[in-house]
């Protein structure tokens, strides 16, 4: 049934609640609409902490957040958890696990996933880290690692359940990178002095020249230096070739025996079925116009990590952060109210807030414009822009506090595996689809 068969208001149907998602159901607030938001998990995760989870700094419920409480003051608001399989533009209707929706406007803010580049053996083997069930399945990992370490008896029976290989310098993987660094340094000998810190490799591998490619020049060699001199081997202008679950391979014939590789060397957007792949961009993601509205469509919109603004400014698109979901997430609802009453629409202009990125105590990068510096100020605007960044109050706390337990102890964090870790048997092809490939 449709919207307007229940309703005298016109029905916004966003499908996600991430950054972007959320801000377009804030800017609805109060208005003569009805909102509508789907997603497969009801709650927000704070996806810049995650490497936090995944290195037990923090539990996940501290940096996630109830989608309904976050809305239950807003009365227009609905929320639904359901995967989106299909888009039907025509008859305006999206179709998902638990049954069709109706809707007059439709946000798609679905996000990005780990691209792992058509390697199948890299995507089996290797553990991603963009949702709380990868960082929890790769904290799992890391620990139940260190517990076979523990049990053998060599050095070289012990090396791959102790080299951690870290693939993609970017954000994520020189945060997680430093964290792994600071565990080897300050933990590992507390919590198993059975295992030498010296034993424990950290390295962070990326075919592009520098770190934190995004970043400034001079932001990136602070970065090199400080993971450098917390022990971290920076490998650059290096590409992964193969990964079997035991040994990563380099093209140049290099490799290194591992049961940790941890990949973050790209993502793609997560599209939902039925939109035309004449409007797909690289990367998996949906072109937009200037108002974020899907090309070829008058109320279907894309924002965030999933969408690509292409304009001689943008050639590529907007980076893949939340500073872009945000303001995508607020334009668009604007936008969605002046086509509603008939109003001229406004674009859509990003305004660059700067990047941030931690790679452990003391120790963080910042460009904000074009004032940038690193070390302890740094670290400390990125502690406060993260935690005033999180949703909840009781969230803000508990971070606050665990960060400042870690800070004077310098062993922060539980490291409890309360279920084990164990990967998924590879699908076995059938004899057809071997005496006849594809």
């Amino acid at each position: 049934m449709k919207a307007t068969d229940t309703s005298k208001f016109p029905l916004v149907v966003i499908i996600g609640g991430g950054f972007g998602g959320l801000e377009v159901a804030k800017a609805l607030a109060d208005e003569p609409v009805d909102v509508l938001m789907l997603d497969k998990h009801n709650y927000h995760t704070f996806q810049p902490l995650l490497y936090q989870v995944a290195t037990g700094s923090l539990e996940a419920g501290s940096i996630a957040f109830s989608l309904r409480k976050n809305f239950d003051n807003q009365k227009n608001f609905r929320f639904r958890v359901a995967e989106v399989t299909k888009i039907n533009a025509e008859e305006k209707i999206v179709d998902t696990t638990i049954g069709e929706f109706a809707y007059d406007y439709l946000v798609i803010a679905t996000g990005s996933t780990t691209n792992f580049f058509g390697n199948k053996d890299i995507e089996h083997n290797a553990m991603p880290m963009k949702s709380i069930p990868e960082a929890l399945n790769l904290r799992y990992m890391i620990l139940q690692n260190m517990e076979e370490a523990v049990l053998q008896t060599t050095k070289e029976e012990r090396e791959p359940y102790l080299n951690f290989v870290l693939v993609g310098a970017g954000p994520t993987g020189v945060e997680l990178a430093g964290a792994l660094a600071e565990f080897r340094n300050h933990i590992l000998n507390k919590d198993y002095p059975e295992l030498q810190k010296e034993h424990m490799k950290v390295y962070l591998v990326d075919f592009l020249p520098k770190v934190l490619g995004p970043m400034s020049d001079q932001a990136s060699k602070a970065a090199k230096d400080f993971l450098t001199g917390m022990g971290v081997e920076v490998m650059l202008n290096v590409k992964v070739q193969s990964y079997d679950g035991n040994e990563i391979t380099f093209e140049d014939g290099k490799s290194i025996p591992t049961k940790n590789v941890i990949w973050s060397a790209g993502v793609m957007g997560v599209v939902p079925g039925g939109i035309n792949k004449d409007v797909i961009e690289r990367g998996n993601r949906i072109r937009i116009d200037n108002i974020c509205r899907v090309e070829g469509f008058q109320n279907i919109f894309a924002i965030g990590d999933v969408a690509a603004m292409i304009t001689s400014e943008t050639p590529k698109g907007h980076p893949g952060v939340a500073q872009v979901a945000i303001q995508m997430g607020k334009t668009t609802g604007k936008n969605i109210l002046h086509l509603i009453n008939g109003e001229p629409t406004e674009p859509f202009k990003y305004f660059d807030k700067g990047s941030l990125a931690t790679i452990g105590r003391n120790k963080a990068v910042a460009d904000l414009g074009k004032i940038k510096f690193q070390g302890f100020f740094a670290w400390m605007i990125w502690m406060f822009v993260h935690l005033i960044s999180l949703l909840g109050f009781r969230n803000k706390v508990v971070v606050f506090v665990n960060w400042v337990g870690s800070y004077i102890s310098n062993n922060g964090g539980s490291r409890l595996i309360i279920r084990r870790y164990v990967k998924e048997a590879v699908p076995q092809k059938d004899e057809k689809s071997l005496a006849k490939p594809d």
